[in-house]
């Protein structure tokens, strides 16, 4: 998973505001108590990062993979 996957689930699962504060405030037990943003600072990865967030968070299983999008009309 790379940074950015990261940053859109997170604005997806969460909204854009509250997931800029998640990232700098929510401290993740499973990750020494750091806050994401530390955690990546420490050099844990964007998929260990998001399975914490969503651990620590209640996010359900089916909504980790992201939110379903609409599909484009064919042409």
């Amino acid at each position: 998973m790379r940074h950015a996957l990261y940053w859109e689930l997170m604005e997806d699962e969460f909204g854009r505001a509250r997931a800029s504060s998640l990232h700098t405030d929510l401290a993740l037990s499973s990750l020494g108590s750091r806050t994401p943003s530390e955690a990546f600072e420490a050099g844990f990865g964007p998929r260990e990062v998001w399975a914490a967030v969503c651990d620590a968070a209640g996010v359900p299983e089916e909504r980790r993979l992201g939110r379903d999008k609409p599909r484009s009309a064919p042409l």
